[in-house]
Formats: structure tokens, C-alpha cells, sequence
């Protein structure tokens, strides 16, 4: 349809009585009574240019400008509105007066876009004349009565089509005001406290660039929504006590306010009744120069960047699409699907990340598959921080080769691991006891100057401890204390149990005055692995200081204690020492338990005691539990070395059903018991099973085996 008839005479009588120039928003419209009005007449009505209707922005609602320019009025400084006479008018004129500077400037490319032949002076006067009639329609109210004939006569002065493309207009317009006002109000609680606070502690833990953008942007609007739920209670609040303060005779008054206070809250909504007309300008910008609409596409790409792209509605066949991705299973494929959706929908990256967000929580197993296919997405636009997002999430479910391929994608795509990665890594490699590969990562933050956290080194701590290097733990607290950084309970306990284990009693004690030092009070726990420390480094005296310490606590030393009180002893053949710490325990009330009995079997079957071995054998059965692996370990022992067969081949065979929990001394100890035993064919045997466990005999041992070929052990008279 073309633009016949697109103002009427009268509307072009209005222009023809302009004389000399008129300014609009700080326009210079000229607008000549003679050739230009006639001209300008002609044109519109003879024009063959398209029509100005579009369907791109959707009807124009005048309830909404009303509702807008009100909410506006609350973010503009009355020094930026023209003087009225009061601050409500400032208000409302400086929210009009930026509704119709967007108004014009939009408006002025569509009559040029339609009419390129026509030169400024009919374009300024045509949008004189649609302007002046906007206004006219906000100062009278006359909106409904507009609203009920629009789509017949829309006025007298405009045709449809040019009303159509005002509300379309004016819809854009009133969008982006709200988007402005959302961006003020956001803008407010960008800069509170709260969200400094957390974006400061982001940074201080590595998080950069767009992931601390998004998250800092998050932050806000979280900060936003609790801002204006609470506004909501006060207001519901406010509007509840006329209720409460009325009686049971007012309840019918009481309704009567109600509709009063709708009424009035709807007025507060759109534009109030004015006293006169509407004063307005754009503070003297010409607009219609080349450079505002640079300024305006700035503006836009600026908006863009601080405002958060929104993802696109799903409606009709890609919703379908959309409930058949759900509906996958972890074995099947979502490639052809996925295809699919992106061809319908034509996402961006946000559309991608919110497809993924809604599968993180429906199903964890094939977010990982789709998450790992966006890598390789165009349009997802994947970054460092989408690599390392999925390593960390496949590494909080112990998946490391799934998380070891996504990392080797990485690299293959000229990525290199940043901070972030690299304490993912960390963290992971640790959780699974790979000490190698946790070291290059934790080096690897060292080179890029990153200072690691208590989380970090706890890790790190963490993963010597397990792999038995408690050592290069305790560089890693020193390096802590240094820093300022107090290791926690768990830590030091770590590595006082790793030491203790070990038999390194420098390393135990260390660690124990260290933690005394940090404020931590012994406890039995603390003495028991000292005992234990002690004891297995043949230092009976301090095994016993503690052990004693650990009575004076008020808590008689459980049988574990005991045992590794015992076993210190052992190891200096202090058997009376022993013995009187036992009598004396059991004047206390201690009755040994499974722990404390092995010791003493162990000891006596050593000193070829084996009657009363056997004794002390009686008493673990009777306690009615399991024997642990160490006394069938001594008992093959005792009885190889005394020549009883039938006793040492049936403790030799339940050594052979727990093969798998025999260690490297464990294995030594029975292979040479069986070769002083003179039963060189078990020992045969045991040193293949030694072997297929991954153990390699020593080499005293083998000479002896060795030896035992050639000369055979003769037998005292008399044993069996």
C-alpha cells in the first residue's frame, strides 16, 4: 500500500500557517508558506514511495507509553528537565521530553527511508505535524476513543498506515526506555557493596574476564530481584493496614475505598491531566545530523556489552525439538537433533548456554555429551572458560579420562591452561592420587604468579599424603605459614597419621609442636600416633612419655595404643618392661583386645615361645573376632621356623587366599620363614605370587634362595 492520502489537508494547513522558522526539540524547521507547503502537499498525496507500515514491532499501545513515561520519571535529574512550575512537572516533561527526541530521531529515518527524494525542509515539516499530533493525543486523553476506531478512521488528519507505523514507532521507543531504566536501576546494584565484595573475592581465586562478568552481572540481579521482592511486601504491607484499622461496621466502606485506591493506582500509571500544554525540546541537538546516528549505534554496542543478552523464546516445531533433546538417553546421540535445533532456532551463544543449563539439571550424563559437541559449535562461540567449566565438572565425578580428553582438546585447539584450568587440575589430579600430574599443574600456577589458596595447598597436602611422601607435605604447610595461612586440623592430622605410619618420628614430632604452637591441644588421637611414631622407630622411652601423657588426659589408652606401646618394646626385647605395662594396665581395668594379643604372638613366636603363643592364640578366639593378616603372617612364621609343616602349610594357606593384602615385607618375611623352615618349595612359590603381585624380592633374600639349592639345611635331632 502506498502513502496516499497520508495527511489530510488539514494537517497541511497546519503546516502552511508556520512562519519563519520553528524549532522542535531544537530542530530548525523551515517551512515556507508557499512553494514548500505545496510541494509538501503534492507529494504526499501523489507519492508512489511504500507505505511506512511494517509489522516488525507490533501494535502500538497507548496505555503503555502512559505506563512507561510515569515509571521514568523516578530516574531523571531535574536539573536535565526544563523548568515548570514544580518538580512533578519537571518530572513529567523530562520523561515526554525524551520519549519524543527517540520519537523524532526514529521517526525522521522512516520518512527519509520512504521519501528519499524529498529534501530536509518537507521531512522536518511532515515530522512537525506527526509530532504535534502525538502530543495533542497525550494532552487531551483521548486515547480509549482513539484506541476504539483505529483500525477504520484512526484520525481525521492520518491515514492507517501512518498510525500504524507512529505505534510501531513509539512501541520501539517505549522499549527501549525500559531497557534504559532497567540499566539505571541495575547499574545501582552493580556498584553496591555486597557485589564489589564477592567480584573482589572472585578475582582473588583467579576468576577473569567474561566468566567474573557474567557472574558480577548475576550477583546484581540477584541483589535487584531481593530489592524489589521486599518493595513488593512493603507495599503490600502498606496497603493491608487501611484493612486492618477497619471494623466490621466499614467493611462495606471498606470496599468502596478499595476500588478508590484501583482507580487511583491507575492513574498513577499513565500520564497525569495537564494545566496546559506539553513543554518540550531535546535541549537544542540536531538530530537530524549524520553523527547522531553513530552516537545511537555506540550507544547500542555499549548497551549490548553491559546488559546481558537475553535467549530467545522456543515456541512451535523447536519446542518439540527441544522436549525430544530431553528425552535422550546417555546412549543415544544427540547430534542430528542438535543440528536440527540450531538450524530452526538460529541460536547465539546465550541460547546455547541456556539449552545446557536446563540439561545440568535434567540429565547430568548427556549434558556432558552436549556440552562436549558445543565445543566444536560455531555459533556456541566456546571459550577457555567453557573448557575448563566441563574438566571441573567431570572431575567432581571422577571421571578422569573423560576430563583428560576434554583437556587434550584443549591444547589441540592452541587453548593453553590458564589459572583456572590449571587449579581445576589441580584438584582433580590430587582427588585421584595422581602425584605427577598434580605437581605440573600446581607449578604451573606458581609460573603464571598465581599465589594458591587454603583449598589449594590443602589438595596439594592432600595428594603427598597419599602417595606416602608426607615429606614434601610438610614443605608445602611451611610454604603456607610463610604466607600467613593457617592449615586446618584436618591437615596437620594428615600428616602426623602419614608420618606415624611411616615410623618417622622427627617428621610426627614436628608436626605435633607445630600444632601445639597453632593454638590445637593434644589429645588421645595426637598421642596414640606419637606412640605409634615412636614405636615403630625402635624409641620406646618417648613411645612411653606419650603413652603415659596420654593417661594423664583422663582417657585409658584404647587397644591400638597399647599394641603400638608393646611393639616399641619389641623392638628393644624389653619383654619385662612390656609384661609390668600390662599387669599394670589391667589393675587399671584394661582388658587387651585382637590388636595388642597379635603383638605379643608376633613377640613370642620370634623367641620360638610357641606353647605360649598358642596361649595368647586362645584368647583372640575367644574375643570372637576375625584374626587380623599380621598374626597368621607371625604364625606362619613361628611355626616355618619350628619345623611344624601341617601347622605353617595351614597358615601359609590362608596367606595365599589374601594375597592381594600381603605387602612387599609382608611377602619377604614368609618366604624367608619357609626357606629356614627347610620348605624350599613353598618358598618357590611364594616368590612367584610375589612377583605377579608386582613385587621384586630383595637381594639378600634371593642369594639365600639361591644357596638353598646347593646346600640343604641339615635338621637339629628332634625336630619335626
Amino acid at each position: 500500500m502506498y502513502l496516499k492520502h497520508l495527511i489530510s489537508g488539514n494537517a497541511v494547513n497546519r503546516v502552511s500557517r508556520i512562519n519563519g522558522r520553528r524549532y522542535l526539540y531544537g530542530l530548525a524547521i523551515s517551512a515556507p508558506p508557499n512553494s514548500s507547503t505545496t510541494s509538501f502537499h503534492s507529494s504526499i498525496t501523489h507519492s508512489s514511495k511504500p507505505s511506512l507500515s511494517s509489522n516488525k514491532f507490533g501494535s502500538w499501545n497507548w496505555r503503555c507509553i502512559h505506563s512507561t513515561l510515569s515509571t521514568k520519571l523516578s530516574y531523571h535529574s531535574a536539573n536535565d528537565l526544563i523548568l515548570a512550575s514544580d518538580d512533578q512537572a519537571e518530572e513529567e516533561e523530562g520523561a515526554i521530553n525524551e520519549f519524543l527526541s527517540r520519537f523524532v530521531w526514529i521517526m525522521r529515518g522512516k520518512l527519509s527511508d520512504s521519501y528519499p527524494d524529498f529534501n530536509k525542509e518537507t521531512i522536518d515539516g511532515m515530522l512537525l505535524v506527526i509530532v504535534e499530533k502525538v502530543v495533542s493525543e497525550i494532552e487531551k486523553g483521548g486515547v480509549e476513543q482513539m484506541l476504539g476506531s483505529s483500525e477504520s478512521t484512526p484520525s481525521q488528519d492520518f491515514s492507517e498506515d501512518l498510525w500504524r507505523t507512529v505505534w510501531e514507532v513509539s512501541n520501539m521507543v517505549l522499549d527501549d526506555m525500559k531497557k534504559a531504566t532497567k540499566k539505571e536501576k541495575m547499574k545501582s546494584f552493580l556498584q553496591c557493596e555486597e557485589v564489589k565484595e564477592m567480584c573482589r573475592f572472585a578475582g582473588e581465586i583467579g576468576i577473569r574476564g567474561d566468566m567474573l562478568r557474567e557472574l558480577r552481572f548475576k550477583w546484581a540481579r540477584e541483589k535487584m530481584e531481593e530489592s524489589e521482592f521486599y518493595q513488593s511486601l512493603e507495599r503490600f504491607k502498606e496497603e493491608a493496614k487501611p484493612q486492618e484499622e477497619l471494623g466490621e461496621e466499614a467493611m462495606a466502606e471498606g470496599a468502596e475505598a478499595a476500588v478508590v485506591v484501583e482507580e487511583e493506582k491507575s492513574k498513577a500509571v499513565s500520564l497525569p491531566k495537564r494545566r496546559g500544554k506539553i513543554r518540550y525540546k531535546i535541549y537544542g541537538l540536531d538530530l537530524s545530523d549524520p553523527k547522531w546516528a553513530m552516537v545511537a549505534d555506540k550507544v547500542n554496542e555499549a548497551g549490548e556489552v553491559i546488559w546481558p543478552e537475553e535467549p530467545k523464546p522456543i515456541s512451535g516445531k523447536c519446542k518439540l525439538v527441544t522436549d525430544k533433546i530431553f528425552s535422550l538417553t546417555e546412549k543415544d546421540d544427540p547430534s542430528p537433533l542438535l543440528a536440527e535445533w540450531a538450524e530452526l532456532l538460529q541460536p547465539g551463544r546465550v541460547d546455547w548456554i541456556n539449552l545446557l543449563d536446563r540439561l545440568k539439571e535434567q540429565n547430568t550424563l548427556l549434558y556432558f555429551k552436549v556440552a562436549e559437541l558445543l565445543l566444536s559449535e560455531k555459533s556456541f562461540q566456546a571459550n577457555i572458560r567453557d573448557y575448563s567449566k566441563l574438566i571441573d565438572a567431570h572431575a567432581k565425578e571422577n571421571h578422569l579420562e573423560d576430563a583428560e580428553r576434554i583437556l587434550k582438546k584443549m591444547t589441540e585447539n592452541g587453548i593453553t591452561p590458564d589459572i583456572l584450568t590449571a587449579t581445576v587440575l589441580v584438584h582433580m589430579y590430587s582427588k585421584v592420587g595422581n602425584l605427577e600430574r598434580a605437581e605440573e599443574a600446581f607449578e604451573s600456577l606458581k609460573v603464571q604468579g598465581f599465589q594458591p589458596d587454603l583449598k589449594l595447598y590443602n589438595s596439594m597436602i592432600m595428594a603427598y599424603v597419599n602417595a606416602g611422601q608426607p615429606r614434601k607435605g610438610e614443605t608445602i604447610m611451611r610454604e603456607m605459614e610463610v604466607r600467613d595461612i593457617k592449615p586446618t586440623e584436618e591437615i596437620y592430622m594428615a600428616l602426623l597419621r602419614s608420618f606415624s605410619h611411616k615410623g618417622e618420628s622427627g617428621g610426627a614430632g614436628r608436626i605435633a609442636t607445630t600444632m601445639q604452637f597453632a593454638g590445637f591441644q593434644a589429645n588421645t588421637e595426637i598421642c596414640k600416633l606419637l606412640v605409634q611414631a615412636y614405636g615403630k622407630a625402635g624409641e620406646p622411652d618417648q613411645a612411653r612419655s606419650n603413652f603415659d601423657y596420654s593417661r594423664k588426659l583422663g582417657q585409658m589408652p584404647d587397644d591400638e595404643c597399647t599394641a603400638s606401646m608393646i611393639a616399641a618394646y619389641q623392638k628393644k626385647d624389653c619383654l619385662d618392661k612390656a609384661l609390668n605395662l600390662l599387669l599394670q594396665l589391667e589393675k587399671d581395668g584394661f582388658e587387651p583386645g585382637v590388636a595388642t594379643y597379635t603383638v605379643l604372638v608376633d613377640w613370642l613366636g620370634k623367641l620360638q615361645l610357641v606353647e605360649e603363643a598358642e596361649q595368647v592364640v586362645a584368647k583372640i578366639s575367644e574375643l570372637g573376632e576375625a584374626p587380623p593378616l599380621k598374626l597368621h603372617v607371625s604364625l606362619c612364621d613361628m611355626y616355618s621356623r619350628a619345623g611344624v609343616e601341617k601347622k605353617a602349610l595351614q597358615a601359609l594357606g590362608v596367606l595365599e587366599a589374601r594375597k592381594e593384602e600381603l605387602g612387599s615385607e609382608e611377602f619377604e618375611r614368609i618366604i624367608g620363614a619357609l626357606v629356614n623352615g627347610g620348605f624350599k618349595q613353598h618358598a618357590d612359590r611364594m616368590r612367584r605370587l610375589m612377583e605377579a603381585q608386582g613385587f621384586t624380592i630383595s637381594e639378600p633374600l634371593n642369594v639365600q634362595l639361591t644357596a638353598r639349592q646347593t646346600f640343604r639345611r641339615t635338621r637339629l635331632p628332634g625336630m619335626r
